[in-house]
């Protein structure tokens, strides 16, 4: 194996490389010359895969996670109509009620984030052969997606509690 350092283009002097090793040697073949960005290149194909599909899957699961939450909460929010019914028959305006749905997502939601912190805090060390670049407790990260999970239960959340703000108090009493 052979490295060449230069400054100019690396496909010219690999050219001038093996005229050179022609010249001292015609039996020495040169096989397989390219630049060191392509062997690195080739080197870091297998991890660039697996961050990609890590990444993939990694929207997935959010995506996943944000339909089953509004599922999870939307289900919840018809369950208790009656409840929100009598709420807004005895005043409740609709931006409480829409801060009572939120406020119970919320809850369930940081309950289960405190839960999967402590789980991942614990398993840090499976995972560290895996990370590249940063520690494995690395605080930005639990804060980053912890933050998006909050984010996506309120967008989540929302749409029920909207939807259960302008329940009609008469109809909502009628109900079951």
């Amino acid at each position: 194996m052979l490295c060449v350092r230069t400054a100019s283009d690396p496909n010219r002097t690999i050219e001038a490389v093996r005229r050179k090793v022609q010249e001292l040697d015609n039996g020495v073949p040169v096989i397989e010359a390219r630049s060191m960005q392509e062997q690195m290149d080739d080197d870091l194909l297998q991890e660039r895969l697996v961050a990609t599909l890590s990444g993939f899957f990694g929207v997935l699961a959010l995506l996943l996670a944000s339909v089953g939450l509004y599922g999870v909460i939307a289900y919840a929010v018809t369950r208790r109509t009656r409840e929100i019914g009598v709420r807004m028959a005895l005043g409740a305006q609709r931006g409480q009620v829409v801060g009572i749905v939120l406020r119970d997502a919320l809850t369930m939601v940081l309950t289960g984030s405190v839960v999967g912190v402590c789980a991942a805090l614990a398993l840090t060390r499976l995972a560290s052969s895996f990370l590249y670049g940063m520690t494995p407790r690395d605080p930005a990260t639990f804060v980053l997606a912890t933050s998006v999970l909050v984010a996506v239960t309120v967008v989540a959340s929302y749409i029920p509690g909207h939807r259960a703000g302008n329940v009609d108090p008469m109809v909502a009493l009628r109900d079951e």
